[in-house]
């Protein structure tokens, strides 16, 4: 897919070679690696080695999102896996709300993946299914920024393709269907207030999944962009810790 639009500033993808252990890191639906980059940097200054790619159609313009496909954005992560097994022996993953469901995916793709940790990942999105056509209506309000920190902005579309909610929707499905695939142990942040993904979505998870380690972490102080919120430093360390725990 050949983007129209430059890269927004604060929407470039993050690498940081460290150790022979490897973490990949996923944002989420019309956002930007903004919304990880403080996990990302946190993780490298722990010794990993990170890589959080751009998620093709993102962080450019929503019309580049309108013309990228679910195919589009797993390839982004299939990349980023491929950049890190060239250079590691170990691979966890971790990623906020459509990055959730791109880790689960790619949990079940790649059994060799150690650990994941998912941040108010999306499963089941009710609303977007009441979503029309793409030719009845294009474009939709925005969905990012939900965070309760005052002064702080996620890096996110204005407005968000009907086309691309399709996507979301058609990935979400096919994720769900094979959630029982996944063994990784798995690590389920979720936030009590999130105003895009239903919070319930982390019972779907958890009931779905044959982890035989799964453990769950309430985000009491932030809304869904968790990783920019509140809960920021809660998120990074429980991270850190699940990852090592499970190494």
């Amino acid at each position: 897919m050949k983007e129209h639009y430059p890269v927004l500033k604060g929407a470039e993808p993050f690498y940081a070679e460290g150790g022979k252990e490897g973490i990949l890191i996923s944002h989420g639906f019309t956002g930007s690696t903004q919304s990880m980059r403080p996990l990302a940097e946190a993780l490298a200054g722990a010794g990993y080695t990170v890589c959080l790619p751009r998620l093709k159609g993102h962080g450019t313009h929503y019309e580049d999102m309108e013309r990228s496909s679910r195919q589009d954005w797993t390839g982004s992560v299939e990349e980023g896996y491929n950049w890190l097994k060239d250079r590691c022996d170990k691979i966890y993953m971790a990623g906020l709300s459509m990055g959730g469901t791109l880790t689960l995916h790619m949990a079940q793709k790649h059994p060799d993946i150690k650990a994941i940790a998912l941040i108010n990942a999306a499963i089941d999105m009710p609303a977007l299914k009441e979503v029309g056509e793409s030719d009845e209506i294009r474009f939709l309000d925005a969905i990012g920024s939900d965070i309760k920190k005052s002064g702080v902005t996620e890096l996110a579309y204005e407005k968000t393709p009907v086309k691309s909610v399709k996507e979301i929707l058609s990935l979400m499905e096919e994720v769900r269907a094979n959630l029982g695939d996944i063994t990784c142990p798995g690590l389920i942040l979720v936030s009590d207030e999130d105003h895009v993904v239903p919070p319930g979505n982390s019972d779907i998870i958890a009931e779905g999944i044959s982890s035989g380690v799964i453990e769950k972490v309430r985000l009491e102080e932030s809304y869904h962009v968790a990783t920019l919120d509140n809960d920021q430093e809660k998120i990074t360390e429980n991270v850190l810790r699940f990852f090592k725990e499970h190494a």
